[in-house]
């Protein structure tokens, strides 16, 4: 990853909640342009999926945009984990790419169980639903008529779409480390489940995120007004892409906290420990192809399922919370995170929605400390993505570790470590940290050893 750095370079961005293109300046690694649309997944036969139609037309049409208005010199790709797409002999879909929170897999979570590999070999934790993509593709083969025998390649998401861009369709590490079940990561190979499921010989290559599959296809180039010769980049997953710029320019140990619908804590360099699937720690793997210790829980969803109940606090409802002890505890959503089968709630229902807010962001900083426990991550701790931006956050996540807390400047860190798969270092930017407040932290400590208490006698409860 030194190769100099293309002057303008579109993200392609797919998140579970949104779809972004995003144009990135290679030099000193700053968005110059945003272009958004919901990720609705379509209810409909024969499944909940994504909408990949939309999807590329939405693409097709930004890439006119931003060519037409700044140049596009270079594009690479990041999306969400836990998808893939099954193909067939002519390269179109096999069957719609199914939404991993469909419910369907579920149904034949026995007969999964009895197939997949131990967490020792794949550091993929079980998950509900299709979050493991190995559940997925055994779900749709087992219920979906004819598809095992119609499909002729599997490829990892984001080199779906750098697939379609460039005519080469792989695999990556970092997506294929995504709880697939599929991989290896201490091996740096399929797991045994591709056999087991049939899949041998029909895995796309996998290929390094940063390897420039060739020039966009020749259809593209007219559809789009893009130079014929423009490259694709192979593409990474999007926690993975959060990760990288902090690789090349930080020392280990440090952590990072991708934040979006899911948080991510990504550990590097800490202390080896052993890690508890039960609590959804797993084995993530990043732009090298190396093992990474992470845990998560879907807390922007949490948020967002909350958001209603709160408003902006002041300073009075936030010393009201600090002092008051209002408490959230886990979970909003009990199937995935630390506290997996444990319905959560508020300590007090009648408390104000400025106050609801505050304890809100204090129990998602809370969560992630846990998280970062699990891991044993040490050293300090960047926040990337929206939560950075939520300095009720930061001032509980530093205080609930007693670890150096930063948010690294921007709303996510996704494009920018996309980008830096055509070529460029973090260094060519300047980075903008924004320190917590540690001036208003005196009471929080306090606060979150009481949480601390409040969960164990809330599992002991909830276990009982």
């Amino acid at each position: 990853m030194t190769r100099r750095a293309a002057p303008h370079v579109a993200v392609i961005d797919i998140g579970k909640t949104n779809a972004k293109l995003a144009l990135v300046d290679g030099v000193n690694m700053q968005e110059i342009a945003v272009l958004t649309r919901p990720n609705a997944v379509k209810d409909a036969a024969p499944y909940p999926h994504f909408d990949v139609d939309g999807i590329w037309s939405f693409m097709m049409d930004g890439l006119s945009d931003l060519q037409a208005a700044h140049g596009v010199d270079a594009i690479s790709v990041t999306t969400h984990g836990a998808s893939g797409v099954l193909l067939n002999a002519d390269g179109g879909l096999a069957c719609p790419v199914l939404d991993y929170e469909h419910t369907g897999p579920d149904d034949l979570a026995a007969a999964y169980d009895a197939l997949r590999p131990d967490f020792t070999e794949t550091g993929s934790p079980r998950l509900p639903m299709g979050l493991n993509l190995g559940a997925q593709i055994h779900w749709l083969f087992e219920t979906q008529a004819g598809l095992d025998s119609r499909t002729a390649l599997v490829a990892t998401y984001p080199q779906f779409w750098s697939g379609r861009l460039s005519g080469s369709v792989r695999c990556d590490p970092s997506s294929l480390g995504t709880h697939t079940d599929l991989w290896a990561p201490y091996a740096g190979a399929f797991s045994g489940l591709v056999e087991t499921l049939g899949l041998a010989g029909r895995m796309a290559p996998v290929t390094p995120a940063d390897t420039c599959l060739g020039p966009v296809l020749p259809e593209i180039s007219r559809a789009t007004g893009l130079s014929a010769e423009t490259p694709v980049y192979c593409g990474i997953h999007d926690s993975n892409a959060s990760l990288l710029p902090h690789l090349l320019d930080r020392t280990p140990p440090f952590a990072v906290v991708s934040t979006g619908t899911w948080v991510i804590s990504m550990g590097v360099g800490g202390a080896k420990v052993d890690l508890t699937p039960e609590r959804d720690t797993l084995v993530n793997v990043d732009a090298m192809g190396r093992p990474v210790p992470s845990a998560r829980f879907i807390g922007g969803r949490e948020f967002e399922l909350l958001a209603h109940e709160t408003a902006q606090p002041d300073d009075a409802a936030i010393a009201r919370v600090t002092s008051g002890r209002l408490f959230f505890m886990p979970s909003v959503e009990p199937t995935s995170g630390p506290y997996q089968g444990i319905k959560g709630g508020w300590s007090d229902e009648t408390a104000s929605p400025q106050e609801k807010s505050a304890a809100l962001s204090y129990y998602l900083a809370l969560m992630t400390s846990v998280s970062l426990d699990l891991i044993a991550a040490s050293g300090p701790i960047i926040v990337e993505g929206p939560f950075g931006q939520n300095r009720l956050y930061l001032d509980m996540l530093e205080a609930a570790t007693g670890r150096n807390t930063i948010a690294a400047g921007g709303t996510t860190g996704t494009s920018v470590g996309a980008a830096l798969l055509v070529g460029g270092t973090r260094a060519d930017r300047p980075v903008v940290e924004v320190p917590p407040r540690r001036d208003v932290q005196a009471g929080l400590p306090a606060y979150a050893a009481a949480w601390r208490d409040r969960v164990r006698t809330h599992m002991a409860e909830g276990a009982a």
